[in-house]
């Protein structure tokens, strides 16, 4: 699938009511990474799911990594995974 650009999935449960902060972790990677993104799609689940997927990769999971994950984390996975050397600017910056 050369040329595609990559996919970010945010699984959330709506039992939960966690759809606003998968709205804002969205609007926040979307912000980032804008046109380097083929898009950021939310996927209502339950059972207190909150799952962050590219192309179908797991990048967050928070039962796995012990809650939600802060902006600059997953800013700084999706990063790692999609262009290493892309510099964030000020969340690169101790």
């Amino acid at each position: 699938m050369t040329g595609q650009k990559p996919l970010v999935t945010i699984e959330y449960c709506t039992g939960c009511n966690w759809l606003l902060r998968a709205g804002w972790m969205a609007q926040e990677l979307l912000q980032s990474f804008g046109e380097d993104l083929g898009g950021v799609t939310l996927v209502p689940g339950y059972g207190g799911t909150y799952e962050v997927r590219l192309d179908g990769d797991l990048l967050w999971e928070r039962k796995r990594d012990g809650g939600f994950p802060e902006a600059k984390e997953l800013k700084k996975r999706l990063r790692d995974r999609i262009d290493p050397a892309r510099d964030l600017g000020h969340l690169d910056r101790k």
